[in-house]
């Protein structure tokens, strides 16, 4: 397995954000976290990413604990925020530069991963263009690129494609699915758009900080009893509330 997530809870004060998620996801898989806009998805995010600490369960990355091996653990891990952290009076070039240098890579081995990341990416003509005059499905280009520079097992991607046009979003989910299955990256997707979603893919469900369901998009169908998954995931979730 390549993330194990065991009774993980988190509140913030009186607020309940994570209700006892338990999950796995397996290495070279494209995964969908999937939920509505509070859900609990960023929070989940900052657990993964060590932005906020573990109030209780556990963490396993690529079999390290999160909370005993942190640094390890964060050598396995490259992360897209929902928010964008690129310095925009800097070029794609410098952006990455300062990047590679901050994980002790050398000029000249920095320079080789940010040719390879950015060709990947169909970026290499514009390394040296300022990212304020990137679009922004490019500038998130740069910041995939920027996740991948030191080679990580684990891919997490909050929101990735939060604020693009759905043209320039469904480029950047194949590129995604492309670097999954050429590189074996195990991907966490976090997105509330069921367009973004394939119905092979493994799907986690979260609802009102909640795990409805963890299997493929068919399966939800499936669960649900409807056809198409944006009907079965109105279908959960809304009964999920009038169960309450």
């Amino acid at each position: 397995m390549s993330i194990n997530v065991e009774q993980v809870s988190f509140n913030y004060g009186k607020k309940k954000a994570l209700n006892t998620l338990n999950f796995t996801l397996e290495s070279g898989q494209f995964s969908a976290l999937l939920g509505p806009n509070g859900a609990g998805k960023s929070t989940l995010f900052a657990l993964l990413t060590r932005l906020y600490s573990l109030q209780s369960g556990s963490i396993q990355l690529q079999g390290l604990d999160l909370q005993k091996t942190p640094t390890q653990v964060m050598q396995q891990v490259g992360v897209v925020f929902q928010q964008s952290t690129l310095d925009l009076d800097l070029s794609v070039q410098q952006n990455l530069a300062y990047h590679a240098a901050l994980h002790g890579f050398s000029s000249a081995e920095a320079n080789i991963r940010i040719a390879l990341e950015l060709e990947r990416m169909s970026m290499a003509d514009r390394a040296n263009e300022k990212v304020r005059a990137l679009n922004g499905g490019h500038r998130r280009r740069v910041e995939i690129a920027r996740a991948l520079l030191h080679q990580p097992s684990v891919l997490l991607l909050d929101e990735p494609t939060s604020g693009l046009d759905p043209q320039t979003r469904k480029i950047l989910n194949q590129h995604v699915r492309q670097l999954c299955e050429d590189q074996q990256l195990t991907v966490l997707w976090a997105t509330h758009l069921i367009d973004e979603i394939h119905s092979q893919d493994r799907v986690l469900l979260l609802h009102q900080g909640s795990l409805l369901s963890s299997g493929t998009g068919g399966d939800l169908c499936t669960l649900s009893g409807k056809k198409q998954l944006a009907h079965a995931f109105e279908y959960l979730t809304q009964h999920t509330v009038a169960a309450a």
